[in-house]
Order: C-alpha cells, then structure tokens, then sequence
C-alpha cells in the first residue's frame, strides 16, 4: 500500500473545528449544509502537494505517511494559525469620519484604506452614536484549530 510523501499530489478531505466543536470550515458536502456552520470554503476534497506551502505546514507534515483511507486529527496552535489575539488592532473612528450612507452594523465585514492606501479588512465590533468600533483581527485569530483529516487519493 503506498504512502504519502513530500511531494506527493494528494487529495484529502477536512472538517475543521474551533475548541468548543463549532464547525469553521469543511471540504465534507453534508457538513456545511447545517445553517450552524461558518464554513466558508467550497466543498468537496481538496488538491494540494505536499510541501508546497498551500495549507497548513501542520496539516502538509500529517499527510506524509498516510494511506489512502486513512485519518489524522491534528491541533493547530492559534500562534501557528491566525495568531493571538491582539487587543490593539481594535480601534474606533468617530461617526464623522464614516461616509454618511454607511450604516454599519454590528458583524458587518469592511476592507478600509489607511492613510498610506494599504487595505486592512476590518469586522465592527460596536456602534454607537458617536462611533464606530473596528476589529482588525482576523476572525479566528486567537483560537487553536482542530482538523480531522482524510486522505482520499495519492496522484
């Protein structure tokens, strides 16, 4: 039975999970159909090769020695994935400073431009009168990442 390598074409397919078990994103069909879901990928198996640096160096490293069939849970330290959380990409801009038709809302996702015009896509965190409260962070920042693994072919 063959295994594979670095270098290998594989497909394989994942679910992916936060801590508390909230399914974040999954190439399995029936797993995202659910309206609890936050997946945000395209179903179905994924393609990469092995050591190409296109997914999780974690996950690449797991797949070499798998045989087709097999499965793998691997952990994935928030610092290796989104990284920490941090508090000082969370600022607010007054109300005056935000385009009149603009009404956000809290969850609402924007890309912004800085004063240098470098985008940073931002998630609003609050709304009040006066302001508008922005995180920067990406959304799993600071959270340690589960995926289970299935390696569907070795090309």
């Amino acid at each position: 039975m063959a295994h594979a390598k670095h270098g290998d074409k594989v497909i394989f397919h994942y679910s992916a999970t936060l801590e508390d078990g909230t399914v974040f994103d999954s190439t399995y069909e029936d797993v995202c159909e659910d309206d609890d879901c936050d997946c945000e990928g395209e179903s179905g198996p994924m393609e990469i090769t092995i050591g190409s640096k296109e997914f999780f160096p974690e996950i690449e490293q797991a797949l070499i020695g798998m045989a087709v069939g097999e499965k793998k849970s691997v952990l994935i330290p928030s610092a290796d994935a989104f990284g920490e959380y941090d508090p000082e990409k969370v600022f607010s801009a007054k109300r005056s400073e935000i385009p009149e038709d603009l009404q956000p809302e809290v969850g609402d996702a924007f890309t912004l431009a800085n004063d240098n015009d470098e985008e940073i896509d931002v998630t609003v965190v609050e709304v009040s009168a006066d302001s508008v409260t922005f995180d920067s962070n990406h959304p799993l920042a600071g959270e340690d990442l589960k995926f289970d693994i299935e390696l569907i072919e070795i090309l």
